[in-house]
């Protein structure tokens, strides 16, 4: 049994958007997901997904990438990130998913998971930096806080010894620090924070590894050329 982490699987069995375009790693990109998949996850296995899982813009698009997704060994807990235009409300989106018998998947969305003693917890987050401002929606970005901190607030009433953070936009980026969402990682004591979200050539301005006592790990899929990261075993 172990826990693995993945991010931006931009899934587009549904429709016509696939990311072969953008070339390098992109190329072959599910039948490569697939691939390393079934190469180290174990049927025992927890894999968290951090969002961008599918191009489909409702969840009748998305439905042949859950069933790609169900279909794979391993439990999934799926965050939800800035592309997954299907994501509704989740008693629609479970009740779709007994419908269609996709099992295995759950939903990391106000709630908290405990894989050994260890809180999975997070959310999508918000990506603010002064130079845009202007599209900077406050509403969406407290509504993010109190949904990470409800998360974290779970991790503690079950429990929890130690807490992961999973969000979708990173919290820290080059000379962008969120410092809402890391005081609350502070507050609760997180020490490993797991993102995703960047590609290309964002990727050289990720920050990575221990800052302000939080370990900070990317897992987009291009960044990680679609191997599951093993978090703990």
């Amino acid at each position: 049994m172990a826990l693995y982490t993945i991010a931006d699987l931009h899934l587009s069995a549904g429709v016509q958007k696939p990311m072969d375009i953008f070339g390098g790693k992109w190329q072959g990109y599910m039948e490569k997901i697939q691939k390393n998949w079934r190469a180290v996850i174990q049927p025992e296995d927890t894999v968290v997904i951090g969002g961008d899982i599918s191009w489909g813009i409702n969840l009748q698009q998305s439905l042949p990438d859950f069933q790609i997704l169900s279909d794979l060994p391993g439990k999934k807990i799926i965050g939800k990130g800035n592309h997954d235009l299907w994501w509704c409300t989740v008693k629609k989106m479970k009740r779709f998913f007994e419908e269609n018998q996709i099992k295995n998947i759950d939903f990391l969305f106000n709630n908290c998971f405990i894989y050994d003693n260890i809180g999975i917890c997070g959310t999508r987050g918000w990506f603010y930096e002064e130079d845009f401002k202007e599209s900077h929606d406050e509403k969406i970005f407290r509504r993010e806080l109190l949904r990470l901190e409800h998360s974290f607030q779970a991790a503690q009433a079950q429990g929890a010894e130690e807490i992961y953070c999973f969000l979708h936009y990173p919290p820290i980026f080059t000379s962008f620090r969120c410092g809402e969402i890391i005081d609350l990682m502070h507050q609760y004591q997180v020490k490993q924070c797991i993102y995703g979200h960047l590609h290309s050539d964002s990727l050289r301005y990720a920050v990575t590894g221990i800052h302000e006592d939080i370990n900070f790990r990317l897992v987009s899929g291009d960044y990680i050329d679609f191997m599951p990261v093993l978090l703990k075993k």
